[in-house]
C-alpha cells in the first residue's frame, strides 16, 4: 500500500452518492483507514487549534500535571521509556461541557483558547458522530446514540531531537476504541502504516485534510468486517510535531458487541460482548497494544 493509494473520502458527496458509501466501506474492510475532505472544520480553525495546542504543552509541568485522568490514559501523559519523546494532554468525555471546562480551568487556559478549544471541540465532535453513522450505513445499519458514545480528545507534542532522528516516536499500536480522527503536524511527517504485506508505509502531511483510522472496538462492532489499523510514528527530523487526536471509544455502561444485523449463519459471532474499561485493563496488562487482546474474547 503506497500513501496515495489510501482512500479520500469526500464528505460533501458522502449523503448523496452512493458511490462515496461504497468507497467508505471498502476503506473500512480493506485499510481501516482513509482521508477526509470537504469535512466542514476550517482550516482557519485547524491553524488556531495547533497554536493552542503548542501553547498548552509549552506549559511548566506542574500545570501540565494538573491535567488528570478520568479514565486510565485520559491525563497528562509525560515523556516514559517507551516513549520518550512523546507527551500529551487529554480530555476525557467531549461531548461534556463540564468536562471541557474542567480541561480547561486544569490549564489555565486564556479566554481565547478557551473560546477556540470549545469551537473546535464541538466541530470535531459533530464530525466524529457523523463519520460513525455513515459508517453503520454502509453496513445498511442506522445507528442513532453514537452522540452518547464517550470521545476523548487529545493533543500530542513530538520533542525530536537529532539523537531521536531514525527512531520511533510513538510504539507501533492500535487504537482501542472504535475510530479516530487526527489532526496531523501539516508540515512535520512520521506518521507510518501497515500495509497488507506487513510493511510500514508512510502517512505524509496533507493540508487541510483529516486521517481516519478504525480501532479494535470497529472490529468487534462490525463483527470482524473492518480492520483496526497498526500503526506508528517515526522521527524523521530534529524538530517538534505537533497532532490532535480524537477518539469516538464505546458505547458508554453498556457491552460492546455486534449488532445483531451483522451475525448470521454465514457471519457467525467472533467476539463475547465485554465492557469498553475492562478491553483497555486487558490489553494493559497483558502488554497486548496490536489488538492481540481481542484474540483473549474470541469465542469458540
Amino acid at each position: 500500500m503506497e500513501e496515495s493509494n489510501i482512500p479520500v473520502i469526500d464528505m460533501e458527496k458522502i449523503d448523496c452518492e452512493e458511490g462515496e458509501c461504497k468507497k467508505l466501506r471498502e476503506a473500512c474492510e480493506r485499510w481501516g483507514c482513509f482521508r477526509i475532505i470537504n469535512h466542514s472544520i476550517s482550516e482557519t480553525l485547524m491553524a488556531e487549534m495547533k497554536k493552542v495546542n503548542q501553547a498548552l504543552l509549552d506549559l511548566p509541568l506542574e500545570i501540565k500535571k494538573r491535567n488528570t485522568e478520568v479514565i486510565a490514559g485520559s491525563g497528562y501523559m509525560a515523556p516514559s521509556a517507551v516513549n520518550p519523546f512523546y507527551e500529551a494532554l487529554s480530555l476525557y468525555d467531549l461531548g461534556s461541557s463540564q468536562a471541557m471546562h474542567n480541561f480547561c480551568s486544569q490549564l489555565h487556559a486564556s479566554p481565547q483558547q478557551r473560546k477556540i478549544v470549545e469551537r473546535y471541540g464541538e466541530a470535531i465532535h459533530g464530525l466524529v458522530v457523523k463519520i460513525g453513522e455513515k459508517i453503520a450505513e454502509s453496513l445498511g445499519i442506522v445507528v442513532d446514540d453514537f452522540k452518547d458514545w464517550p470521545c476523548q480528545f487529545r493533543i500530542n507534542k513530538y520533542n525530536f531531537t537529532p539523537e531521536a532522528v531514525g527512531s520511533t516516536g510513538v510504539q507501533i499500536h492500535t487504537d482501542s476504541g472504535f475510530l479516530t480522527i487526527l489532526q496531523d503536524d501539516e508540515k512535520v511527517g512520521g506518521l507510518e502504516v501497515l500495509d497488507s504485506s506487513g510493511s510500514f508505509v508512510p502517512v505524509p502531511p496533507f493540508p487541510g485534510t483529516l486521517l481516519v483510522n478504525l480501532g479494535d472496538i470497529a472490529r468487534v462492532w462490525s463483527n470482524g468486517r473492518f480492520c483496526s489499523l497498526i500503526h506508528r510514528v517515526q522521527c524523521k527530523e530534529a524538530t517538534k510535531r505537533f497532532s490532535i487526536a480524537t477518539f469516538m471509544l464505546a458505547p458508554r455502561n453498556r457491552n460492546v458487541e455486534a449488532p445483531e444485523e451483522l451475525v448470521n449463519k454465514d457471519h457467525p459471532r467472533l467476539y463475547r460482548p465485554f465492557i469498553y474499561e475492562d478491553y483497555r485493563k486487558l490489553r494493559v496488562s497483558n502488554k497486548m497494544h496490536t489488538g492481540e487482546a481481542l484474540e483473549l474474547l474470541r469465542l469458540s
